[in-house]
Formats: C-alpha cells, structure tokens, sequence
C-alpha cells in the first residue's frame, strides 16, 4: 500500500470511529450511567455527584425497583435532576446519551457487563475483583482492547499518593532487594446464618441478577451482600477484601508475569450457616525467586506483633524475638501489606507507610557469624509517613476521566490488565483451596500443569443468554 493510500485510509478509519463514538473535549462532561445502586453503588453515586465538573449521571440501572427509586431520589436530592432509571443493562448500554457506565454488581456479573458495555462503544469503571473467574478477565482485556475502550478496575489503592511513594521507595531499595510481601486481610465478620428458598419479592428480577450463574431459588442470603460468600456469585474475602492486598503485594513486588506454583488452606470453621466460602484462609504464590503470602481471618484476631507503640529499637542483648508492633492499626479489621527485603521491611496499610532497617546489612564476616548474631541486630525506624487524605475513589474516577478525555489506556492507574491479572491470584488461591493441593502453574499460558480438575475451575458453565464469549 503506497503512502497516500495508507494516509487515506487511516484518516478514513479514524472519521468512522470518531463519528461513532465522540472524542469529548477537556470541558466536556462524561455522561455516566452506575450498574448496581446497592451498598458500593450508592458510594459510585456519590463520588460521581460530587465531581459535577467532570461528570453527570445520566442513568442508573439495579435489578431491584426500590435501589432504583432510591437512587434515582439521591440523585434528584443532590444534583436537582432524575437520572434515567433501567431494570436491564442492555437497555442502558444501548443509550446514545450514555459515554461510560460504572459497574458496581456482584463478581459473576463484573466481566460480562464490561464485555457488553465495551461492544456497545461505552468506557467502563468496573469494580474489584475484576473478573469471577480467569477465564472471563482475559476476555475483559481483548473486549477492551478490540473497541479502544477505557476499562479501569476498581483497584483504587493505585491512585492513593502515599501508596504510589512506597512503591517508589521499594524501586529505589530503601529494604534492599525485595523477595517478598505478606497480605493481611483480618476483616471480623459474623455469621450469615440459614434463610429459607422463597418467591422472589415484587419488584425483583432474579433471572438478571443470576445472569451468567446457573439457576437458582431465591433466598435472602444469596442477595445483596452475601452474595460474596456464595460460590457461584462471589470469590470469599480473599478476592472480596484480598484483591487489593494482592494487587498491592504484585505491585510492590514488581510482579507482572505467572508463578511457579499456587497453594492455599483453610476452612469454615464455627459457623454453621449458608455461607460457602472459607472464613480463614491462607495462600501462598511462588514465584521461585520471590514469594506472595496471603492470610484471610473473618474471626477473632489480634493484632500482627505486639501493642502499637512497642519500642522499636533493641538494647544490646536483648531477644532478637519481634519487638513491634506490625502496624498501628488496633482492634479486629487489620489490613495491609508487609513487604521484605535483606535490608529491612517496609509496612504499607491505612495509617501510612513505615519502613525498619536492620542492623545486619551492615554484618559481615567473623561479625555476622555465631548464635548471638541476632542479638546484635537493631532496627531502627527510617520512614514513618502519614496519609495527607483519606481519600482514594474519587482520584480513581478522575485518573478514569483523564484516559477518556485522552482516549489512552495507557494512563490508567488500574487497567483491566493490572487489574485482571490481580484477580487471577486471588482465583488461583480459591482453585487451590477448592481442590486441596498445590497447583503448578504454566509460566506461559497460566493453566495449571497436569491437574484438569484444576483447569475446569479457570471457568464456569454459563447460562444462555449470560455467556462470557471467546474474543479472538
């Protein structure tokens, strides 16, 4: 093809694709429409509401009439107008009026939703875990990719300022060479009990609230939140909670490719109820040269190490047992990520960013030799940073807002990619757990090596019309 010819067929695909789908100029606002206006939806709501300069909602879609009369009154309360309200998110998506949708249902509905929104030229925020299974994340990417859409996961953790410096530090070596993290995910949570199959209530869809899961009675338990502990809608607290843990380790750690092996364990233990997934959990991702550790704990739990506010640095010949606190976070919802280095560590969680250097990385020979080495070895506390705002969404949505605007996805702070690829850890620890053993992991494809009980887990049967397609 000579120069003109190619020159003229670019300038004629990109006059199609912006007749299609407008490029919005900086002053522009993004109409949005939220697809689930429950618990996180109604935080969608308001963040979207509060950034009225950027945004406007156009619709709100739910499957239950009363979240859809409720959302559309919060909307009215707050901004003087009625959003347009929709049962069925196809409907939703097939609105000219609609620049990007917002995604806040339950995990079985994550990929498909993003997949169809991305098919009808739409931009998604889609919340964590990106995907239910494996399978659906990499045909979330492809959709993503094939119609040039923004697709941010709500991984919000990568848009916190002081979570963005502690990677930085990790890259720079303030621990020395890193080899590992451990995610903390101590969330107290009680039991759901029994509730009895019943009619679905008025004004309640059932049929699109399974959509991709297959059939079901309705029960209280398997809607609004604890759907998360059902198999067939949600993934338990370690893609629930763990996913951002994950995403945060595989972050600091620099880790971008499949690991070695997977395994994980635990068990319901205590309650006796309709809940499927476990209340404790712990997975292990090995990447040979470095290592993930994950630990869930929906009961009671103290903190990691002794009291806030422990001293810190030893006295000479004094027990080289741990003598701080891991955190100065109290009480029974303790999360965060620990990451290990041979100089050190560094805590990361929602108090700040402290970082301990060790002694030892100045030991060597005859000095680092004998059984009182340890002894020896003082820490000291070279990072104690505070967070300058609690507040993590709404820079989440206006990084979305930015990759819109620039029609680049390469400016997204949590793209599908990342966020897909976070997910899948957290899958392959469920997999792991769900069959009992170890999983050895193809560095290639991701399957699991030998083990098609493990393989069959990558996806799920779908059900007709709700089915995840291959995307070439």
């Amino acid at each position: 093809m000579n120069l003109q010819r190619r020159q003229f067929v670019q300038a004629a695909a990109a006059a199609i694709a912006t007749a299609q789908f407008p490029i919005l100029g900086a002053n522009d606002r993004i109409q949005v429409g939220v697809v689930g206006v429950g618990a996180r939806g109604t935080d969608h709501l308001g963040t979207y509401a509060s950034l009225d300069s950027d945004c406007r909602i156009a619709a709100v879609c739910d499957v239950d009439q009363a979240a859809r009369e409720s959302a559309v009154s919060k909307v009215y309360k707050a901004k003087g107008y009625s959003p347009q309200d929709y049962n069925d998110l196809r409907k939703m998506f097939e609105s000219k009026d609609i620049d990007a949708v917002s995604i806040a249902t339950p995990n079985h509905w994550h990929a498909l939703a993003t997949i169809w929104a991305c098919d009808a030229g739409k931009d998604v925020y889609v919340e964590k875990p990106a995907s239910h299974n494996i399978f659906e994340g990499q045909q979330m990417v492809a959709a993503a990719r094939k119609h040039n859409r923004m697709v941010q996961v709500g991984s919000q953790y990568r848009s916190e300022p002081y979570k963005m410096h502690a990677v930085r530090l990790l890259r720079e070596g303030v621990i020395g060479h890193v080899y590992g993290a451990r995610a903390v995910v101590f969330r107290r949570r009680f039991s759901i009990g029994h509730t009895p199959d019943e009619p679905v209530p008025h004004g309640r869809d059932w049929d699109i609230f399974l959509g991709p899961a297959q059939w079901k009675p309705y029960s209280k338990n398997k809607f609004v939140y604890n759907w998360n502990w059902v198999w067939d809608t949600g993934n338990g607290d370690i893609a629930n909670q763990g996913s951002h843990e994950m995403d945060l380790a595989l972050w600091g750690l620099g880790r971008s490719g499949w690991p070695v092996s997977v395994s994980s364990s635990g068990g319901k233990f205590v309650w006796e109820d309709d809940q499927q997934t476990p209340n404790t959990q712990q997975a292990t991702v090995d990447f040979g040269d470095a290592q993930v550790t994950v630990d869930v704990r929906n009961l009671p739990t103290p903190p990691e190490g002794l009291i806030a506010g422990a001293p810190i640095r030893l006295e000479e010949g004094a027990s080289s047992a741990w003598p701080f606190s891991m955190y100065d976070q109290r009480g029974p919802n303790c999360v965060e990520d620990i990451f290990f280095g041979d100089l050190g560590f560094l805590i990361l969680n929602r108090t700040g960013i402290q970082v301990y250097r060790s002694s030892a990385g100045n030991l060597s020979g005859d000095a680092a030799l004998g059984a009182d080495a340890g002894s020896r070895e003082k820490y000291e506390k070279t990072v104690d940073e505070k967070p300058q705002a609690a507040e993590d969404f709404a820079p989440h949505v206006r990084n979305f807002f930015d990759a819109i605007r620039a029609r680049d996805y390469k400016l997204l702070n949590a793209d599908v990619e990342i966020g897909v690829r976070s997910a899948a850890f957290c899958h392959l620890a469920n997999i792991s757990y769900r069959v009992g053993r170890t999983l050895r992991i193809s560095p290639s494809t991701g399957r699991c090596l030998g083990d098609e009980d493990a393989n069959a887990l990558l996806t799920r049967n779908y059900r007709d019309p709700y089915i995840v397609p291959t995307i070439g």
